[in-house]
């Protein structure tokens, strides 16, 4: 590239990196270990902790409750207490929907469960899908109720390469089935919970304004990718990933090429798609319909799931890679635009 060319670019890379960063980003919560999923209701905050907590942040009061369970939270790598679904009667009953790895490093599971707080302790009640094929590093694990009322789940794809395209597993799928975990009736695939298939980690779900599903997921070596998510529709995983193209295949909204965002937590801000990014350390944007993605804000931690709300945008960092052992030294934030 000539010279002038290089300096232009340059300058635009640094216009754009100055209105990422321009955002208000404030600290809420320091000391945080692990954190996954956060959620709001009326004002109060939930955060799931990998180890196995569930805190709830009220009146600038943060409160850690362990989560008891009828098979044990497995804290390892990539597994732990993921992802968390606040029930659509949650005002009138309590309940929440969790995502949990359990087993051993020879048996890895995951399940998906509600739970109710009891005192001083999150008790299982109920187990709505269990035995989800587990993985050290890619359990999916992102649970959330679409506009439709039912629950969507991610699952990952366990490095098997038969299992993304076998509907007879609950790998490397978005699962969807009632708050009480039956099958729906219209589901795609006749008495199966297998709502899209062909995934490798998705790890966000999120619906625009018009009802819209998308999906956020971590490529195999860069194609990082979000989808939009058709019922039944089969996203390629393992025979394509990006832009390419298969007969009977969706290809993605946007992917990220040969670099890597790392994506986790999706949410819809009211225009476009906001990408919690662990590799980028920040909040990526994606226009829906054209698939355009731009940084959104930069904050330079990893950044692992994020929230709209009327005082504005608040996210939960994971620092420390799940390859890795020792602290993770997390926070939560406050994003003001």
């Amino acid at each position: 590239m000539p010279l002038r060319q290089l300096a232009i670019a340059a300058i635009l890379s640094l216009m754009q990196f100055a209105s990422a960063s321009a955002q208000s980003v404030d600290t809420v919560l320091q000391d945080l270990d692990y954190p996954w999923d956060i959620e709001m209701n009326e004002g109060t905050l939930y955060v799931t902790e990998k180890a196995g907590t569930l805190g709830v942040f009220s009146n600038e009061v943060f409160s850690r409750f362990p989560v008891v369970t009828s098979e044990p939270i497995f804290n390892n790598r990539g597994g732990g207490l993921l992802g968390m679904a606040l029930h659509p009667d949650f005002r009138e009953t309590g309940r929440i929907v969790l995502y949990h790895h359990t087993g051993t490093t020879q048996d890895r599971r995951n399940r998906v469960i509600e739970v109710t707080l009891d005192g001083d302790v999150w008790r299982e009640t109920r187990v709505l899908i269990d035995n989800i094929p587990g993985h050290p590093l890619y359990n999916g694990g992102r649970v959330a109720f679409g506009p439709d009322g039912m629950l969507y789940i991610t699952t990952g794809w366990t490095e098997n390469r038969d299992l993304p395209q076998d509907l007879n597993s609950l790998a490397g799928k978005i699962l969807r089935v009632t708050p009480d975990g039956g099958i729906p009736d219209d589901n795609p695939f006749q008495g199966s919970p297998v709502w899209s298939l062909g995934h490798r980690n998705p790890q966000g779900l999120a619906w625009s304004d018009d009802g819209s599903l998308f999906a956020a997921e971590h490529g195999q070596s860069g194609h990082d990718e979000v989808n939009r998510i058709e019922r039944g529709a089969n996203y390629g995983w393992p025979l394509m990933e990006g832009d390419e193209t298969s007969a009977g295949m969706r290809t993605s909204l946007a992917h990220s090429g040969d670099t890597t965002w790392a994506p986790s937590g999706l949410a819809w801000d009211g225009d476009r798609l906001l990408v919690a990014s662990l590799r980028s350390r920040g909040l990526l944007a994606v226009e829906a319909e054209t698939g355009e993605v731009t940084d959104a804000v930069r904050i330079g931690d990893r950044i692992r799931d994020v929230i709209t709300t009327d005082d504005g945008l608040y996210a939960i960092t994971t620092n420390r890679s799940p390859r890795r052992d020792g602290p993770s030294e997390d926070r939560l934030i406050i994003i003001r635009q």
